[in-house]
């Protein structure tokens, strides 16, 4: 039977059209209201399939509605929890004298373009420009606030691990076969153990910049806080460069994203590669136990890492899943708990990142991992401001930048789902 002669499904009123919510509580609300819509109208999807009637086409728009809905109203709930996370960068603290100190002679360089104290207090600290771009750097304060406003958009950055350096390059070694050890009584001799054989994994740093503009009445304007103006224009710059590096970038003058390096199936992984399991269909899921991919991620990791999973993938793919069942009926998709918490998807939890792949013919649209082991940040100690009032006349330019670098550190921790045959 076509699905043009079959009975149309009960309706379900659908979520009203709402005015924006504006604290997270209500996004929250109005998330759940419309998840218990989509929930509802899937299950009559799905009845009607099992009766062998085919989907009604009206329940099937109606679901890609409501599914819409849901990520719309995801977003905004996101956006209202970044907002409510960041700090506000003009507080009050008690700052020390030579922070204190810093900081006007920071602003008069911003504001009028005064070097003289902020150069002499730089060759004080022996933090002077450097390079041929020259530069200074800024406060401690805005420097650590623009790094935690980038954690809470930059995905990635949220879930590795974070390390600061002062020089160019990282260097991290490591042993591909792992350490010999053993269990032995306090008064037993020592077997002597095997030389373990290291290797050297390197982690370079590249330079990020941003080139935020202002009038010279903003910068006139002493109501203005301007470290605080200065983080706000650049954090999301620059989080969403390296959000997109981290994960697709080739490391050619940006960091190694996880999805650039040699994916392998998994039955056949060695260390240096990412190990994958297929759908075996080419774009899509298997039509008979479709979830069984997932599975077969979740458990492709070490016990040590999977207790630490977490599922990578972007909105798209995630609206998606939201369809599934296993055998019971139950969804293996779960809103969040909370405002503020992640979606879970078997348990795990799901971390939207928008530069994943969405599903196609042999992509990687889906990660699974414990990141904080898997992947490694590394962070240059600095953020440098350079002011061109000249390049853009009426505008005064900063030239800011910070330096960069990323990649796998171990490859046993992350696990993709290829959307492919084999």
């Amino acid at each position: 039977m076509t699905e043009q002669m079959t009975k149309p499904a009960p309706m379900t009123a659908a979520p009203q059209v709402k005015a924006v919510p504006d604290t997270v509580t209500a996004a929250f609300d109005e998330f759940m209201e419309a998840f218990e819509v989509f929930r509802e109208t899937n299950d009559q999807r799905l009845a009607d399939i099992e009766r062998k009637m085919g989907s009604d086409v009206v329940t099937r728009d109606k679901l890609d509605r409501i599914d819409r809905a849901l990520d719309d109203n995801r977003k905004i709930m996101d956006d209202l929890a970044l907002k409510k996370a960041r700090p506000a960068l003009g507080r009050k603290d008690a700052l020390s004298h030579d922070a204190e100190e810093h900081k006007a002679a920071f602003e008069a360089y911003i504001r009028r373009g005064e070097e003289g104290a902020l150069r002499d207090l730089e060759a004080k600290a022996f933090a002077g420009s450097t390079g041929a771009d020259g530069g200074f750097l800024l406060p401690n304060e805005t420097d650590g606030e623009i790094g935690r406003r980038m954690t809470a958009i930059s995905p990635i950055r949220a879930l590795a691990t974070v390390r600061q350096v002062s020089a160019a390059v990282l260097k991290k070694p490591f042993s591909p076969g792992g350490m010999t050890t053993g269990w032995v009584s306090e008064t037993a001799a020592r077997p002597q153990t095997a030389t373990p054989q290291l290797a050297e994994l390197s982690f370079p740093t590249m330079e990020l910049y941003a080139m935020p503009a202002a009038t010279q009445g903003l910068l006139d304007d002493a109501a203005v806080d301007i470290e605080a103006w200065i983080a706000s224009e650049v954090d999301i710059a620059f989080a969403e460069q390296e959000a997109a590096a981290f994960i697709a970038g080739d490391g050619v003058n940006k960091p190694k994203g996880f999805l650039s390096y040699t994916a392998v199936a998994n039955d056949g992984w060695s260390w240096g590669n990412i190990g994958y399991v297929a759908t075996g269909v080419s774009a899509g899921f298997a039509s008979a136990g479709p979830m069984d991919v997932l599975l077969d991620a979740v458990y492709a990791l070490k016990a040590g890492h999977r207790q630490n999973g977490t599922f990578l993938m972007n909105r798209k793919t995630q609206g998606a899943l939201r369809r599934f069942k296993d055998t019971s009926g139950a969804y293996l998709w779960h809103p969040p708990a909370a405002a503020g918490q992640p979606a879970s998807l078997m348990g795990f939890p799901v971390t939207e990142a928008e530069d994943m792949p969405n599903v196609a013919a042999n992509s990687f649209a889906i990660a699974f991992g414990d990141f904080r082991a898997g992947y490694l940040v590394v962070d240059r100690t600095g953020v440098r401001i350079l002011r061109d009032p000249y390049s853009a006349k009426p505008y005064v330019l900063f030239y800011t930048t910070k330096r960069v670098g990323g990649g796998v550190q171990n490859f046993e921790a992350i696990k993709l789902v290829k959307f492919g045959v084999n």
